[in-house]
C-alpha cells in the first residue's frame, strides 16, 4: 500500500509538472503576442509604467520552464528596451545593470546548446569558430546577447574588464549580420555601424565601414526603423564632425510619423525622444 501510494503521488507530481510546463509554454505564445502589442504602443510614459510589471511576470513564468527560449528572448529584449528607452540619459548605472540582465537572459538562450556554452566560456577565437558552424536559427539568441553586452560596454568604457568584452559583442553581431541581416530591422548592421563610428580610428574605428553598415540597415528596414538614423547621427556624424548630416538625420526622425512602422511605434517614439535630446546638444557636439 505504501509503495502504491508513493508511486501515485510521484505520478501526480510529475503530471502536475508537465501540466505546468505545458501551461507556461501556451502562455508564452500569448506573451509573444502581448509583447507585440507592447512594442506597438506610442505613449512612452504609459509603456514605462507597464513594462516593469510585465517583465517580472515573465520571470515568474520562466521559473516553471527555465529553458523556455521564447520567454528568455522576451526578457532579454524587454530589459534592453527599458534601459535604452528610460535609463541611458538619466541613470547610466542602472542602465548598465539592466543591460547586464538583458545579456544574461540572452546568454541563457545560447547556453542551452553545449557547443555555444563552451565557446562562450572560451576565447574569442573559440566563439568565432563555433559561430562559423551556426545558422539563422541561432541569430535571435546571439543578437540579444550581443545587444545587452555591447550596450553595457559602451556605458562602461572606463572599465578595462568591460572594454575587453567588446570584441565578443562585435563577433556575435558580425555573425548575425552574416546569417540573418534582416533580423530586427537590420539591427546587427545598426550595432556594427555605431561601433565602427563611435571609436576613434586609432582604437579601431572606421568611418567608412560605419557609414556602409548604417546605409545597409536603412535599406533593410526601408528607412522605417528610426533608431538607425539616431545612431548614425550620434556616432558617424559626430565622429566625422559632419554637422549637416547630423542635422539632416535627426530632422528626418523628428518629422517622421509613428505610423510608418505601426508594429514598432514604441521604438520609433524612443528614437524621436533621443533625436530631440541630441538636437538640443548640437552646439556642444560641433
Amino acid at each position: 500500500m505504501k509503495i502504491t501510494l508513493f508511486f501515485c503521488c510521484a505520478a501526480l507530481l510529475a503530471f502536475s509538472g508537465c501540466i505546468r510546463t505545458l501551461a507556461v509554454s501556451a502562455v508564452g505564445g500569448i506573451a509573444d503576442d502581448g509583447f507585440e502589442a507592447f512594442t506597438s504602443e506610442s505613449d512612452l510614459d504609459f509603456a514605462e509604467q507597464a513594462l516593469p510589471g510585465n517583465l517580472k511576470l515573465l520571470e515568474v513564468m520562466l521559473k516553471s520552464d527555465p529553458d523556455n527560449e521564447r520567454l528568455l528572448r522576451l526578457l532579454s529584449q524587454g530589459y534592453a528596451s527599458y534601459a535604452l528607452a528610460y535609463l541611458e540619459e538619466k541613470d547610466d548605472v542602472r542602465a548598465r545593470d539592466f543591460y547586464v540582465r538583458a545579456r544574461d537572459f540572452g546568454y541563457r538562450i545560447m547556453r542551452r546548446d553545449a557547443g555555444l556554452a563552451k565557446a562562450l566560456a572560451g576565447s574569442l577565437d573559440d566563439l568565432k569558430a563555433e559561430l562559423a558552424k551556426r545558422g539563422k536559427d541561432d541569430a535571435p539568441g546571439v543578437f540579444w546577447s550581443a545587444f545587452g553586452l555591447g550596450s553595457y560596454v559602451q556605458l562602461a568604457l572606463t572599465e578595462p574588464s568591460a572594454l575587453a568584452e567588446l570584441p565578443k559583442a562585435e563577433a556575435m553581431m558580425e555573425f548575425v549580420a552574416r546569417v540573418d541581416s534582416e533580423y530586427y530591422y537590420g539591427g546587427a548592421h545598426l550595432f556594427l555601424g555605431a561601433l565602427a563610428g563611435m571609436r576613434p580610428q586609432m582604437l579601431g574605428g572606421n568611418p567608412e565601414k560605419s557609414r556602409a553598415h548604417f546605409e545597409t540597415a536603412i535599406r533593410l528596414s526601408g528607412g522605417k526603423f528610426l533608431l538607425t538614423y539616431v545612431y548614425y547621427a550620434r556616432s558617424y556624424a559626430v565622429q566625422t564632425q559632419n554637422e549637416a548630416l547630423f542635422t539632416e538625420l535627426l530632422t528626418k526622425v523628428r518629422d517622421a510619423s509613428l505610423e510608418i512602422l505601426p508594429e514598432f511605434r514604441l521604438a520609433n517614439a524612443i528614437a524621436k525622444k533621443k533625436a530631440a535630446i541630441l538636437l538640443a546638444k548640437k552646439s556642444d557636439l560641433f
